[in-house]
């Protein structure tokens, strides 16, 4: 028995060694940190064109100066970009520069996304640094194209976004899909950055069970070498009224363990679009939840184990924890949300939200929550019903008021 796991052990070691020496350093290919950013462009895509062929990974590696690349590249299938980082959510630190070290591309191309992605491909460890982008002044922020997009001129299938975090980006990753191109089964685990749009991951036409996991969007990613987005730049990513994540024209998403701190919305589910959601904070948002739907039969979400902090905005009038309105069905269990102030960005006076749910529109849908706290906020009633036509049910629920709310809708009917 000894001698079969210390054969496995060694057997373990020699696949890691292997798999590591099967990685082609960039470098190889001329990739320097000490290049022009546009050389570097020509000569990735150089390294990227030769792995596409036999399905080979590219090892992005370490320095202690970025690598300048211009966008425009384009991740060609069977294609592995590998660095060596796990997601930095403060940010990796030179000695002596304000600056990241390690596998981190660093970016100034204000005309092009980044890097496109094709089928059967993977980036992960590395870092995509914006240095131009300001943390100071709102009317000084950089409209930089997506990060990280996929491909316009062909269906996508099977892209793995692991270990990835963004400094200064305006959009990180952009999959809204063209409806003749759709993609599908995308993965996007433990990626942070802050993007000044307000647009972390965006999704449209991603068919068959895309899934968003451990993933964090928070002003302070670059707080060890530059320092937190300033309370200005963070008022002016909220106004722009976009969410973190959206998701729309997607089959059954899978979506655990979100965050994001700052901007307007936490996620839009929005209305060809169904899967379950779990774990998730969404903090210092105008809008925590706003679900779509577009017919009865499965634009259903179910929704469980979350916290919203709903504070900011133009008026207290419309800060919602969630929002639901058109067909379907929702379905939350032990969602709570909760408001006050917070001295990184700046919330309605009230410091509350003006409800827990808003339902709006006239078509039929229903909605279901168990277990959920509702406090902190303005209104008589945590929900607020415009739509007629909906069907809803509160059972062991907890209004502002610390009493025990269960809540029928149309009242016994």
């Amino acid at each position: 028995m000894k001698k079969y796991i210390l054969n496995l052990l060694l057997l373990t070691l020699f696949s890691g060694n292997l798999a590591a020496s099967n990685l082609k350093s960039i470098r190889d290919f001329g990739v320097d940190p000490h290049n022009s950013a546009a050389l570097n462009k020509i000569n990735l895509q150089k390294a990227i064109d030769w792995a596409s062929e036999t399905g080979s990974g590219l090892s992005v590696d370490p320095t202690d100066d970025p690598y300048p690349v211009d966008g425009g590249l384009i991740l060609k299938k069977n294609v592995s970009l590998i660095g060596v980082n796990g997601p930095t959510p403060r940010g990796t630190v030179h000695p002596t520069k304000r600056q990241p070290v390690g596998s981190v591309f660093m970016i100034t191309d204000r005309n092009n996304a980044f890097i496109t992605v094709e089928s059967g491909t993977q980036i992960k460890g590395i870092q995509f640094w914006y240095p131009e982008q300001t943390i100071n002044d709102p009317n000084a922020i950089i409209p930089y194209p997506a990060t990280i997009q996929t491909s316009k001129t062909s269906m996508t299938q099977g892209v793995y976004l692991s270990c990835l975090t963004f400094y200064g980006e305006y959009l990180a990753m952009d999959f809204d899909a063209a409806r003749k191109y759709p993609c599908e089964l995308m993965t996007f685990e433990h990626c942070y950055g802050y993007p000044l749009s307000g647009e972390f991951i965006r999704m449209n036409y991603c068919y068959d069970v895309p899934r968003i996991l451990h993933c964090h969007v928070n002003p302070s990613v670059q707080r060890f070498f530059r320092g937190g987005f300033s309370k200005s730049v963070v008022d002016a990513v909220i106004a722009k009224k976009t969410f973190a994540y959206s998701i729309n024209n997607t089959d059954n998403a899978q979506i655990m363990d979100l965050f994001t701190f700052g901007t307007y919305g936490g996620i839009l589910l929005d209305g060809e679009s169904y899967g379950q959601m779990t774990n998730f904070n969404f903090d210092c948002v105008s809008v925590g939840i706003y679900k779509k739907g577009n017919n009865t039969k499965n634009r259903n979400w179910q929704i469980a184990q979350g916290s919203i902090i709903a504070n900011c905005g133009d008026k207290v009038q419309n800060v919602h924890p969630i929002i639901i309105e058109g067909e379907g069905h929702t379905s939350l269990s032990n969602v709570e949300a909760f408001s006050g102030g917070n001295g990184a960005l700046t919330t309605v006076p009230e410091n509350q939200s003006w409800d827990y749910m808003l339902i709006k529109g006239d078509q039929r849908l229903t909605v279901t929550i168990f277990g959920s706290r509702m406090r902190n906020y303005v209104s008589d009633t945590p929900i607020t019903i415009e739509n007629k036509s909906a069907v809803i049910q509160a059972v062991a629920c907890i209004d502002k008021n610390e009493n025990l709310y269960n809540y029928i809708y149309p009242s016994n009917k």
